[in-house]
């Protein structure tokens, strides 16, 4: 039944991902043309080979979030680094190429891909785990990147209104977060409960109070490995900032970039990330906001638009990386969201019984 149901919503989705795509892909088309085709064109011509150190500093944010998830690990399991680094890497490709994935394959995958190494319901937790403190590093840096924005540049109505939105949500965020941590508010198991009570099969129940038990013990036994965890995290953000300076270097001839500059772009970046990741490639979306972004710290909006393009193109060497290792290993998308699922429905059921 619930195999059925999952692939209803999969087909539910289908028009209104292909709504999406085609406006992100209509969207993309209008801000390249308005930013100038042939600037964009001579911007990428400039970047030449640069690409090659766009990536390999794109390797490093892959690097440490994999080594952070290993970290997450609880004995007697062990988590080594090829095994995490691979199937973040097949993970995240998902995420990329198929809208709404992140949400509902692309991390479930990720456990899922190394079952056969680590046991399922170990990695989905660790990786929540990491995730938690992934979204606590977010919270923290765009909140940076948004005050040093304001206090920084003159910035028209509009976007220092959805400046201050942003910062007052990520406040909120993170003291809700906060709290909910101090205090182990069984918000997960909660919250499945009160669907039990409307029809959610009963292991689901089960199944969030295990997650939850996990991460809770997480946050008592290993409390030596936080700082560590966050490091890499701060990495991570500190690798994207590098990778946007080295970017405009070679980019933006008229106007050479600051670190401050760098940063603020990275941060904006990461709030498009964050609200637009249904979007496949944040298609459109990414180039808007950059290229407005962009003018208000006096670089053109050519160049902002450039910026977001050259950011797709380290994506989709990603995700042709992903898919090489899925086809590795025999495995489509298709067989990786109903693996996926068939391996959460067992240990639900496993964990009932």
């Amino acid at each position: 039944m619930s195999q059925t149901k999952a692939q209803g919503s999969r087909k539910g989705l289908t028009p209104l991902s292909i709504i999406f795509v085609v406006v992100g892909l209509a969207l993309f088309i209008y801000f390249v043309k308005k930013a100038g085709i042939g600037q964009i064109a001579d911007g990428i011509r400039r970047l030449g080979a640069g690409f090659l150190l766009i990536i390999a500093i794109s390797a490093v944010r892959q690097i440490v979030r994999s080594i952070a998830w290993s970290l997450c690990v609880e004995g007697p399991y062990r988590l080594r680094f090829w095994d995490a680094f691979r199937a973040r890497v097949m993970g995240d490709a998902i995420g990329n190429i198929l809208p709404f994935a992140s949400f509902v394959i692309s991390e479930p995958a990720k456990p899922a891909l190394i079952r056969d190494r680590l046991p399922l319901m170990a990695g989905l937790s660790a990786i929540t785990i990491e995730n938690i403190f992934y979204g606590l590093s977010v919270a923290v840096f765009i909140s940076s990147g948004m005050i040093a924005f304001l206090l920084s540049f003159s910035l028209p109505q509009g976007l220092r209104a959805g400046s201050v939105i942003v910062l007052l949500v990520i406040v909120i965020i993170i003291t809700l977060g906060t709290l909910l941590v101090r205090k182990q508010v069984k918000f997960i198991s909660g919250t499945a409960g009160w669907l039990h009570r409307r029809g959610l099969n009963a292991k689901w129940v089960e199944k969030g109070r295990t997650l939850e038990d996990r991460i809770y013990g997480f946050y008592h036994r290993n409390r030596a490995r936080f700082v560590p965890i966050l490091l890499l995290e701060t990495c991570f953000h500190l690798a994207g900032v590098c990778e946007v300076y080295v970017t405009l270097s070679f980019i933006s001839p008229l106007q050479a970039p600051t670190i401050l500059t760098a940063f603020i772009l990275e941060s904006v970046n990461r709030v498009i990330t964050m609200a637009f990741k249904f979007i496949p490639l944040r298609m459109g979306v990414d180039e808007a906001g950059t290229g407005k972004v962009s003018k208000v710290l006096l670089f053109t909006e050519a160049t902002g638009v450039t910026l977001a393009i050259v950011r797709k193109a380290r994506d989709v060497f990603w995700a042709a990386v992903g898919m090489a290792l899925l086809l590795q290993r025999g495995l489509s998308l298709r067989t990786v969201a109903r693996d996926a699922e068939s391996a959460l429905a067992e240990e639900a059921k496993a964990s009932v019984l």
